[in-house]
């Protein structure tokens, strides 16, 4: 085993720092989600600052004088700016061609495929914000019968149905159904199971959403790991996101991102050796996409609250690394993602401090690292960076 024993690896999802050069191309020229969550009072992140994310290049923000980790900033090289690409790509797959959207939504042969699969009909089939498209068709699905179907500007088909009418287990194996029909040119990056409850006007979605991905198109860093022996553990989405190939062990969100962290924090307590993958999703899902600058915020205080702990159980042969897998800019009048930088932030006893890993070529130089601390071979995208940050 490699001199190394742990690497956590927490990814705040959507936490972009600023437009990418092609960020017109996707309709988001000038995105900056950083900089927008700056402007709330709610902002209190002393452990980030420490660790140098205002050092990154084109960030504005108090500068660490020597920041307490190695610092860099990420561009996506792949075609895309949904969940799945991104988190791809810090896994080591690049992807050339953009999943499928549907701005119109699903063409006939998709819905007529559906309905026979599940003997249900359908409603909506347009791109919808969730919780306003259970408000508007609730009812009429509880009258029905028929399934509340939407998109989004991500490369999603997401199912929404009433717990009462249909019970999670049974929208699990309609989703696993959608999850075969959409393949090959409609192979959308995730089929997503949404089930609420309530009565009307007051449906709430519940926390019984779970994903059902495409399966990795190439090797993964946690492949490559887990054939050398090593421990691979997922912490909220990221089982989902990988269609749970190259996850050993899984442990799921069912609350927020406060417990991700928490549940993080328990493994940090734990003895293993290798990856522990953490997605936080609460920054995309329930801030960025609500356009909510002062939700998002209070999100990050709370999370470098919960940083500042997990940095204390860090052991010496520890490794953290902090980023993104794209931009959810809430103060835009769009409510999607947005094509912008990630952060790259490093820390651990034998992490070289004030070191500037500059602008990387792509996201998948996290896999190449990951690969290289652990001594196995790299079989993924990406150039290490190890080299240049170990003591």
């Amino acid at each position: 085993m490699a001199e190394y024993k742990r690497v956590f690896l927490i990814v705040l999802d959507s936490f972009g720092i600023g437009e990418l050069p092609d960020a017109a191309e996707y309709g988001d020229e000038g995105s900056n989600t950083l900089a927008a969550v700056r402007r709330s009072p709610k902002l209190h992140i002393p452990n980030l600052q420490a660790l140098g994310l205002y050092n990154i290049t084109g960030v504005e923000g108090p500068k660490a004088v020597l920041p307490s980790g190695s610092f860099g900033r990420m561009a996506e090289q792949s075609k895309g700016k949904d969940t799945t690409i991104g988190h791809w790509e810090i896994a080591g797959i690049i992807s050339s061609q953009p999943m499928p959207t549907y701005p119109n939504g699903f063409p006939p042969e998709v819905v007529e495929a559906l309905e026979q699969a599940t003997g249900r009909g359908v409603l909506c089939n347009l791109p919808y914000s969730g919780t306003q498209v259970i408000a508007d068709f609730g009812q009429e699905h509880l009258e029905t019968g028929k399934l509340i179907l939407y998109t989004s500007a991500d490369s999603v088909m997401q199912i929404a149905a009433h717990e009462q009418l249909i019970p999670p287990a049974e929208l699990y194996d309609i989703c696993r159904k959608a999850r075969k029909i959409m393949t090959g040119r409609h192979g959308v990056g995730r089929i997503i199971s949404r089930p609420f409850v309530g009565e009307y006007p007051h449906f709430v979605r519940t926390a019984n959403r779970h994903d059902f991905s495409l399966e990795p198109t190439g090797t993964t860093m946690m492949d490559t790991l887990m054939e050398q022996g090593y421990d691979v553990i997922g912490v909220g989405k990221i089982h989902d996101i990988f269609a749970g190939v190259g996850i050993k062990e899984s442990t799921g969100v069912n609350q927020n991102n406060a417990d991700g962290m928490n549940k993080t924090l328990a493994l940090a307590k734990r003895d293993f050796t290798g990856l522990c993958f953490v997605n936080l999703v609460d920054f995309d899902m329930v801030y960025g996409h609500r356009n909510d600058v002062d939700g998002y915020a209070n999100a990050l205080t709370e999370f470098d609250r919960q940083l500042g702990e997990l940095l204390t159980l860090l052991g010496p042969r520890d490794v953290l690394m902090i980023t993104a897998d794209h931009g959810c800019d809430p103060a835009t009048p769009s409510t999607d993602h947005s094509r912008e930088y990630v952060p790259l932030l490093v820390t651990g006893e034998g992490i070289r401090k004030g070191v500037d890993l500059g602008t990387r070529a792509t996201f998948a130089d996290i896999a190449a690292t990951v690969q290289d601390i652990f001594g196995v071979p790299i079989r993924t995208a990406g150039e290490s960076f190890w080299h240049l940050i170990k003591q």
